[in-house]
């Protein structure tokens, strides 16, 4: 009887890598970032990553995916957590901010908006990734914005679409002033003001 061949076993958690991976593309960019400086950041050799993660391009792509999952639906509980529409957008931009003031350094803003963007502008795919997050963003929002008018709190019942792309701006400006360290910005300020502007004339 043939000995059962048993399958090399993983030595690497995949969020825990792709995690990592992030972090340097977060630091460089997407094509500042080499395969040797993943390969460091993950602790995985080339031949590993390419047979977890697949090319550089996926293994970017595959983190921010995660990224996105994961920051998305903390951001998404804050702005649902029933506090009323002011409160509960203050709490969607404060939820954001630990990321975006986070790296043991500097402050890096938001990885998506922050590498993403530059990307798209030649590579499809990381195009419609961007897109999809945004759209995202924006949906969200939107719901959130309907809720408030269906329970009374904002009036003008076509306004939502519209206050949802304005809020989701509001969200992409924070991450890149907080990454610019801005030295007039202050953070808890600059969003309870813009929450008052965003919600100023909608108020029932």
């Amino acid at each position: 009887m043939n000995a059962r061949r048993r399958g090399r076993p993983r030595t690497y958690d995949p969020e825990t890598a792709l995690g990592a991976a992030l972090d340097a593309f977060w630091w460089r960019g997407f094509a500042g970032t080499s395969l040797d400086e993943i390969s460091a950041a993950t602790g995985m050799n080339r031949p590993s990553l390419y047979a977890a993660f697949g090319d550089k391009k996926a293994i970017y792509r595959k983190a921010v995916e995660q990224f996105n999952r994961d920051f998305l639906a903390r951001l998404h509980a804050a702005l649902f957590a029933g506090a009323g529409i002011e409160k509960d957008l203050a709490s969607f931009y404060l939820a954001a901010l630990p990321t975006y003031q986070s790296g043991g350094g500097p402050a890096r803003g938001c990885p998506v908006i922050c590498t993403a963007t530059i990307e798209a502008a030649v590579d499809n795919e990381i195009q419609a990734d961007l897109a999809g997050a945004l759209d995202c963003i924006d949906e969200a929002l939107t719901a959130r914005f309907a809720l408030a008018r269906d329970q009374g709190e904002l009036k003008n019942a076509a306004e939502p679409a519209k206050l949802g792309r304005m809020a989701g701006a509001l969200l992409h400006s924070l991450a890149v002033r907080v990454r610019a360290r801005q030295p007039s910005l202050k953070p808890e300020a600059f969003i309870e003001e813009s929450v008052a502007v965003i919600l100023a004339g909608h108020r029932a």
